[in-house]
Parts: structure tokens; sequence; C-alpha cells
């Protein structure tokens, strides 16, 4: 009997040792939202085929080091975020979770397309990187 509670008891550490805490957020700031081409929508009333762009928001989040260009995961249900305000985000696999207290604290979805280095201009990020016909 002893034995069993001494291998359920390693068994319980083992389980509390392995969980995985979430990651902690990063501070950030929303810079602006940007609306892009993220494909084309048809409609086709035989023979008259009607298209037009569909759109996409496009923020840019900026931290001490790096700036993102993320999109909303739910193209559906997209929401307006308040630009100039702080905002917080852990990166969890492929996708970013960001939420902004200010407006409702609400972890929402995002998809990372680009990554850059935080410069105070694009010469910045440019002069890091040696030109090979130089």
């Amino acid at each position: 009997m002893r034995c069993k509670s001494v291998v359920l008891a390693s068994l319980v550490l083992a389980a509390t040792a392995y969980a995985k805490e979430p990651k902690a957020y990063q501070d950030a700031k929303l810079l602006q939202m940007n609306s892009v081409q993220c494909g084309v929508a048809e409609k086709d009333a035989k023979k008259n085929k009607k298209s037009h762009e569909l759109l996409c928001q496009d923020y840019v989040l900026q931290t001490d080091q790096v700036v993102y260009h993320v999109r909303p995961k739910d193209d559906k249900h997209p929401v307006l975020l308040p630009v100039g305000e702080n905002a917080q985000f852990r990166l969890d696999k492929d996708k970013m979770l960001m939420r902004v207290e200010q407006f409702d604290s609400k972890e929402r979805e995002f998809v990372v397309v680009s990554v850059a280095p935080r410069g105070d201009n694009a010469a910045d990020a440019t002069a890091a990187r040696p030109n090979h016909l130089q």
C-alpha cells in the first residue's frame, strides 16, 4: 500500500514539473493600421463576372527591439484596435496572442506577416548588413 502511494506521489510531482507556464507578455505599441489587399471576391451572375478586391487590416506593432506586421486571424469578424495604445503580446508557436488593456483586455489571435529589427529609419536596418559589392 505504501509503495502505491509513493508511486502516485512521484507521478503527481512529475506531472507538475512538466506542466508549462504560459509565456510572459511582452510590451509593445500599436503604431498604425493599414488596409492591404488580401484577395479578390468574385460574383458570377450568368456570364457577367463582378469582382472587387478584399482588404485586410495590417497592424504595425513596435517593441523596444523589433517591429512586427500582423493581421487578425479571424478575417470574418475583425475588431478595429486603437492605434497609439500600448499592447501586450506573447508568441505561441505560429501565432501571436495580443491584448490591449485600454480597449477590452481580450486576447486575440494574429498572424505574423513580417518581422524587422527596429531602427529610427530604414537606413539603420540596411546599414547593419554589408553589401557584397562594397
